[in-house]
């Protein structure tokens, strides 16, 4: 055993040589993120139950092709679980390549330090473990390990990732088999197919070396992906794998969180506080209310909103009027604004800006705002609509700049993101209608049915204004942002940029979030570049969506404030390893 361990490959290595490895016994190899040990080579399950625990505690090892798991997890029942996924085989000469190629995106191999950048970025909106980079440099021109990325021909981003094991080159399979691991899409990219066409080019990369299959591991619940690997020919085998009990893996092994429809919000804060061992409560699942109690400590919440916000503090953010007077009191720069009271004077605001925003006094998630209102009849109809939203309506100057949300916990900022506007990607065939509804599908798949594109009036006008009609065809290539603003609800994106923000921004969130004495607040600002230092705040949100900001630690700090002594002490240099997930074919 000791020989082969001296074998196995690790980050930073240099790249493997390429000669036959013929056959190993006890194969193990490691693939960036931790190792697949290749069960079918041990002889001995003791053997195999030792080489398991050896897992280094900064990455995610799997036992794979077990056909009598419950002999292995015999030898070390307190240390081993039996992973929920299932095995599926697909035979290389029954694969039929696809008719036509998807336009907008290509795949190929990681070639640089900004893909590897990428995949990690991908990784960690997936909440799957991190590589180290070097990892993927190492292993550029491998012929056993295979990293490709899709990139997306009009940006050329990095929109999706995928990694074979060519096990003949590695360990000298006598089945002449490969497998697929770590296949991830950014959730946020327009393209469609993107996982489907990483899958069939791995698939046709091992035909063409004559590999006779291709397997690979996902989660029983993973319907989407089951589905599409179902698609392609792949068929269940019955062979298992065998993980180590540690706190990534904990929820796969310990008991379930609890059943209902939560949102993404109220899950995130849920299952934190369950690795952590505190008890949860739900006490309405449609309305995110849930008690978390430990160690004689309860705190109502209702998702981010809890108990440790004031009611006063509260109003000070519900009340967008008021924010803006007391940031605006405090020298904080804000945007020009007034109450709409149906008479000349909201036209007199019109003309004096040009532009303007519409907005409900009251309100969350975007609804009832219009956004670069320039003419009169445009702003009477904002003013009906936001009307629906709240009694009070606002008129608002219109400012130019890239929407940045910041969130503080505990009156530290935490999280940064840009969030960007629903935008349509044009392939020269489909009407925008139509382009609408299959992109609001697919953010809706990617956030758990939070985001979705509304097919509104504001839909309509921002398409209009572009100097289209909803039954256009957009050209090729064309992009057309179909909402002003960049709410996640009405189908926006949200991009990390945590570590770029300039540090005035991040002190003035810090510092207005004591001027309005809350403990968790999400404050939006418009900025022209996140790196310089002009701004301006339009909003505060009391209840900010603490999900969509991986892989900044948004969750664990809301519990660590709520539950100090549950704070697990770790190296900051670790905290994108505790985070992800154990790797499978895709998740």
């Amino acid at each position: 055993m000791r020989d082969q361990m001296r074998r196995t490959w690790r980050p930073g290595m240099a790249p493997e040589t390429e000669e036959d490895r013929g056959g190993d016994p006890d194969a193990i190899m490691h693939v960036g993120w931790g190792r697949l040990l290749f069960g079918n080579t041990f002889a001995d399950m003791g053997v195999l139950a030792e080489a398991i625990r050896q897992e280094a505690a900064d990455e995610r090892d799997i036992a794979i092709y077990l056909s009598d798991p419950h002999v292995l997890l015999a030898q070390a029942p307190e240390a081993l679980f039996l992973d929920p996924s299932h095995t599926f085989r697909l035979p290389l000469s029954h694969y039929r390549p696809m008719r036509d190629r998807v336009a907008g995106v290509f795949v190929r191999r990681v070639r640089s330090i900004e893909d590897a950048i990428a995949i990690n970025r991908i990784y960690a909106k997936a909440t799957m473990v991190p590589v180290e980079r070097e990892f993927f440099m190492n292993h550029r021109g491998s012929r056993r390990i295979l990293h490709f990325v899709a990139e997306d021909e009009a940006t050329g981003e990095v929109v999706g990732t995928v990694t074979g094991i060519d096990h003949a080159r590695s360990w000298g399979d006598p089945e002449n088999g490969g497998s697929l691991w770590c296949l991830a899409v950014d959730p946020q990219a327009p393209l469609p197919k993107i996982g489907e066409i990483l899958v069939r080019h791995l698939i046709e990369t091992f035909q063409t070396r004559g590999l006779s299959h291709i397997d690979l591991s996902v989660m029983h619940d993973n319907d989407k992906a089951i589905a599409l690997y179902e698609k392609l020919g792949f068929e269940r085998l019955p062979l298992f794998s065998v993980k180590y009990k540690n706190p990534i893996n904990e929820k796969l092994y310990s008991a379930p969180a609890p059943e209902g429809r939560l949102n993404p919000y109220a899950r995130l804060i849920i299952n934190e506080a369950l690795r952590r061992g505190i008890g949860v409560e739900v006490e309405d699942q449609d309305a995110g209310l849930f008690v978390l109690q430990h160690g004689g400590r309860k705190v109502a919440c209702r998702e981010s909103l809890c108990e440790l916000t004031s009611a006063v503090a509260f109003s000070r953010c519900d009340d967008k009027a008021l924010t803006h007077r007391l940031l605006a009191k405090h020298g904080y720069k804000v945007p020009g604004q007034r109450a709409v009271t149906d008479d000349e004077a909201d036209e007199d605001f019109l003309e004096r800006f040009g532009r303007i925003v519409v907005k409900p006094a009251k309100g969350e998630q975007g609804r009832g705002i219009s956004v670069d209102i320039r003419s009169v009849k445009d702003m009477r109809r904002a003013i009906e609509a936001a009307k629906q939203v709240s009694d009070r309506v606002l008129l608002e100057q219109f400012c130019e700049g890239a929407d940045l949300r910041i969130v503080v916990i505990n009156f530290e900022m935490v999280a940064a993101a840009i969030r960007k506007p629903a935008t349509l990607l044009g392939d020269g065939k489909t009407d925008i209608r139509t382009l609408i509804e299959k992109q609001s599908r697919r953010r809706a798949a990617a956030t758990g049915g939070e985001s979705r594109i509304p097919m509104d009036a504001e839909t309509e006008r921002c398409v209009h204004s572009a100097g289209y009609e909803m039954d256009d065809i957009l050209p090729s290539g064309e992009e057309l942002a179909v909402r002003k603003t960049a709410n996640l609800h009405t189908g926006g994106t949200i991009h990390d940029v945590t570590d770029q923000v300039s540090p005035v921004l991040k002190q003035a969130a810090e510092a207005g979030a004591k001027i309005l004495d809350i403990p968790v607040v999400g404050f939006d600002f418009l900025v022209p570049d996140v790196t310089q230092d002009d701004y301006v705040i339009i909003e505060a949100n009391e209840r900010p969506g603490l999900a969509n900001h991986e892989p900044q630690p948004t969750a664990e700090r809301f519990i660590d404030m709520l539950f100090p002594r549950t704070v697990i002490r770790r190296d900051p240099s670790e905290l994108g390893h505790t985070k992800g997930r154990t790797h499978g074919a895709i998740r």
